[in-house]
């Protein structure tokens, strides 16, 4: 099958934004885990005068980890998918989170502008066409020494990792999918890791974008050595800009 990318798959993601939570809630651990990365951040708790920027919010799951964490912090939410974020804005949010529809790609001209202290990103980088270009957009965005930490299905490289992340997606949530008219988009999912950088590869991609401090973390239950958040910071002290 061919990977979805772009409008096509943002097409996909407004489809499947109705069952969207209900699946995800059906993954142990999922909202567990993604307020573990984001503690990962490391930014002081309640994040009173921080701003964060949430690449690919996706139905508000990542938002609301954040959220969770640090409850103070001025949030900005960006997804590429009108569908997921309709769902996302539906939500009760702090005062500090707001929504803007844009691909990751393009924030300037949806007018978002750094610096950030901190940008988290939650299963995007295996779904947009150019990861290098959207990491020099999250480096260019983030203040002097903003933190970045990237939450995403990067397999270890065992054989074994890659057998289960398979064994589950063909075995559990491809059918479901299927079942409810987004086998398509699950396809490209779970094709999509498969074909995506490992762990390794990921963390020397996010090194190369300019990033220091870089570091692979575990996180734990089936998806040991199937997920991990990258964390990193921007090493110079030229202050973020829009790009």
């Amino acid at each position: 099958m061919t990977v979805l990318r772009d409008a096509d798959l943002a097409t996909a993601f407004d489809h499947a934004a109705h069952s969207y939570d209900a699946l995800v809630a059906a993954n142990p651990g999922y909202h567990a885990h993604l307020r573990r990365s984001a503690r990962r951040l490391r930014l002081p708790h309640p994040g009173t005068g921080l701003r964060v920027l949430d690449l690919g919010c996706g139905t508000g799951a990542s938002t609301a980890a954040l959220c969770a964490v640090l409850p103070d912090a001025d949030i900005t939410a960006v997804d590429a998918s009108g569908g997921m974020l309709e769902r996302a804005r539906a939500k009760p949010w702090p005062a500090g989170v707001r929504f803007v529809h844009a691909p990751a790609e393009d924030l300037t001209e949806a007018g978002v502008e750094g610096p950030f202290d901190a940008v988290f990103a939650a299963y995007l980088f295996r779904n947009v066409a150019d990861p290098d270009a959207v990491l020099a957009t999250a480096h260019g965005l983030l203040a002097p020494h903003g933190r970045l930490a990237v939450h995403e299905y990067t397999l270890s490289g065992r054989p074994g990792h890659r057998a289960v992340w398979t064994a589950v997606c063909r075995g559990l949530v491809l059918p479901v999918a299927t079942a409810l008219g987004d086998g398509d988009l699950y396809r490209h999912l779970w094709r999509s890791v498969v074909d995506f950088d490992t762990v390794g590869q990921f963390t020397d991609r996010v090194r190369t974008a300019g990033f220091d401090q870089v570091r692979a973390l575990p996180l734990p239950g089936w998806q040991t050595g199937i997920t991990h958040t990258v964390v990193g910071r921007r090493t110079d002290t030229t202050a973020g800009a829009g790009r």
